[in-house]
């Protein structure tokens, strides 16, 4: 399992995260939820190794995590839009291929096209391979995203905000791929959200954050609202 253990993140003098612990089971789909400024996306961020701690550890299995055991989904999907769907799936490879593969697409080894391709048919849009990603829905270009990801042949799944652009239908279609992909690819998925009636719908389990500190954790509940009533979650703590 991911464990996310104590971590502790400060900007200057203020405090974002208070010794924040969780964990993420392989097969397991978090939903990290709260109100805007509660630390969500730093949590998310620290994991990935893109914010610095001041305290606090990521392991994996026990073990020190790997950066390269962990991908990330971003609110901003960051496709190249004039190149095609399938050379912005291979650049998830970037990571174990030699630096001139990042140069010219038409340069990435046969067997990565072949993995990519088959990233793509995990997320419904093999037929789409050849398109440019700019073409493509917001919902479909967050699921070239996603195959992105899968490219990298990761332990851990990260999504932050991986729905806030998106429109209720492709929203649904995104967090139900996340949710397959760990039960049925064995990832550990750990996804930041807005929406507590998705994360009701789709997670195995919700943590609740407030101003850096865990509020909720335990399965979806429809009361889970509750994280963004202040006065109700100053009870709970």
């Amino acid at each position: 399992m991911l464990a996310l253990t104590g971590i502790t993140v400060r900007y200057g003098d203020r405090q974002v995260l208070h010794g924040v612990d969780v964990t993420v089971a392989h097969g397991e789909l978090l939903a990290v939820l709260g109100a805007n400024g509660s630390g969500k996306s730093t949590l998310l961020r620290a994991a990935a190794g893109l914010e610095p701690m001041a305290a606090g550890s990521v392991r994996l299995g026990g073990e020190p995590c790997d950066p390269l055991d962990i991908a990330m989904v971003f609110q901003h999907i960051h496709l190249v839009r004039r190149r095609t769907v399938l050379d912005n799936v291979c650049a998830g490879a970037l990571g174990r291929l030699a630096l001139r593969h990042s140069l010219v697409p038409a340069l990435f080894p046969r067997e990565v096209r072949e993995e990519a391709m088959a990233c793509l048919d995990r997320v419904g849009l093999a037929d789409r391979a050849h398109d440019r990603a700019g073409s493509l829905s917001g919902g479909q270009q967050q699921r070239v995203a996603v195959a992105r990801a899968l490219c990298q042949r990761p332990r851990v799944l990260l999504a932050d905000e991986p729905v806030s652009a998106l429109d209720p239908a492709a929203s649904e279609q995104v967090l139900g791929l996340l949710a397959e992909l760990a039960h049925e690819e064995d990832l550990a998925v750990l996804a930041v959200l807005h929406q507590p009636s998705l994360a009701a719908r789709h997670a195995d389990r919700v943590v609740g954050l407030r101003d850096g500190h865990v509020v909720l954790d335990g399965p979806p509940r429809h009361d889970v609202e509750v994280l963004y009533q202040p006065t109700i979650l100053k009870a709970v703590r």
